[in-house]
């Protein structure tokens, strides 16, 4: 019996999920067609967008420059009734723009709980780094999603 929609994530039961989620895997497709999977600190954009930073000559900057077409998997569980994931597909783009950059490296400083006030004398000292960096950003496109949790223990 086909019980995917049993187990989807609604619109708000992802929203949710992706704020509380620590670690993101971002895949790209390297020169080669395989798959280029890294961890990814993140956060996430009031349209739902998914915005994250590397540095502008990274391999996975590289890859969506090349192809922008990506994934990023969000997931926790360590038992099968417990597992729960996010897959969003999407296309990347690519800001170098050091404000936007800024503004992001910012958001994730605060988010994850770095040391340091939030404030000039925060932006300044990640100024230079910002220079280095570009803003990757991710629109879902096509949103998969399950929680083993609502199955009840049954499979």
């Amino acid at each position: 019996m086909h019980r995917r929609h049993e187990i989807a994530l609604t619109p708000e039961e992802q929203q949710a999920f992706l704020a509380s989620g620590h670690t993101i895997v971002l895949a790209s497709l390297d020169p080669r067609g395989y798959p280029h999977p890294v961890a990814m600190w993140y956060a996430v954009e009031p349209d739902g967008a998914v915005v994250m930073t590397t540095f502008a000559k990274s391999q996975k900057a590289v890859n969506l420059r090349r192809d922008p077409r990506c994934a990023l998997l969000l997931e926790s569980g360590r038992t099968y009734a417990e597992l729960k994931g996010l897959l969003i597909r999407g296309r990347a783009e690519l800001d170098a723009t050091t404000e936007h950059v800024l503004d992001v490296l910012e958001r994730i400083h605060a988010r994850y709980g770095m040391p340091g006030e939030p404030g000039a004398a925060l932006r300044a000292a990640l100024a230079a780094q910002a220079r280095k960096r570009v803003v990757i950003r991710v629109r879902p496109e096509r949103v998969a999603s399950w929680d083993h949790r609502k199955l009840g223990g049954a499979y």
